[in-house]
């Protein structure tokens, strides 16, 4: 049972209680109106810690699980891994239904931590083992969490070439230099540079569709464009 199935079960049980035992005939000729009013508090208050433990167990193990790739709270120190803790609820729910679907390339990787350390997966395999209620819950989990910039070294002439390129072509969907969650768009400013370099080559190559708005002006950078903003994005401490 999902987290979200647990939750309408434990509302379902209280609401069926609260009929049944509050609103029968009895209750209603004796008027016991604050017994049973206490009772039903007591039911609700009960019912929905018991949602909300079960809520946490499920996404903290979530959680736990992305961990072994994308670090603690999303917080990535593989430069080869994203760092998502801090995008959008969104784009994470997003991100995650693509790749259940394969609309999105799935490259074989190996555990690098955790339990299955050494073992080989993918994310079209990992998104898949998830109902839409896990997507959603570990898409919230995550975009409560910081977004914690990678420490890395940007060369200072390819990234001020950067700024321009970005300035002229992508703030209108990454807004503040690409910093911004609200953009629903992830995050580029201080995310790890070969990851930022591998998902430009994706889309160059076809491999991951672009959207639509972002193909005309993608479609006009050339290799120096994405090289520079590749340096301007990992630039950011």
């Amino acid at each position: 049972m999902t987290q979200g199935e647990r939750v309408w079960d434990y509302r379902h049980w209280m609401f069926e209680y609260a009929q049944c035992g509050c609103h029968s005939e009895n209750v209603m000729a004796n008027r016991n109106w604050i017994g049973c009013g206490g009772l039903v508090a007591f039911v609700a208050v009960s019912a929905l810690a018991l949602a909300g433990n079960a809520w946490a167990a499920d996404v903290n193990a979530l959680a736990e699980s992305c961990a072994a790739c994308h670090g603690k709270d999303g917080a990535s120190t593989d430069p080869d891994m994203p760092i998502i803790g801090g995008y959008s609820a969104k784009y994470l729910t997003d991100s995650l239904t693509n790749y259940k679907n394969k609309a999105r390339p799935c490259p074989s990787v190996k555990f690098p931590a955790g339990p299955h350390k050494g073992d080989s997966t993918d994310m079209c395999a990992i998104a898949g083992k998830l109902s839409d209620a896990d997507l959603k819950s570990i898409a919230v989990f995550l975009a409560a969490k910081p977004f914690v910039r990678a420490r890395q070294t940007a060369d200072a002439a390819k990234a001020a070439r950067g700024k321009q390129i970005q300035d002229a072509h992508c703030k209108k969907c990454h807004e503040d230099g690409g910093s911004s969650p609200d953009d629903d768009a992830g995050i580029l400013a201080g995310q790890w540079m070969p990851y930022v370099r591998h998902t430009f080559e994706e889309f160059s190559s076809g491999q991951r569709p672009i959207p639509k708005k972002m193909k005309p002006k993608f479609q006009e950078l050339t290799k120096d464009d994405v090289d520079a903003l590749v340096n301007y994005f990992g630039n950011f401490k």
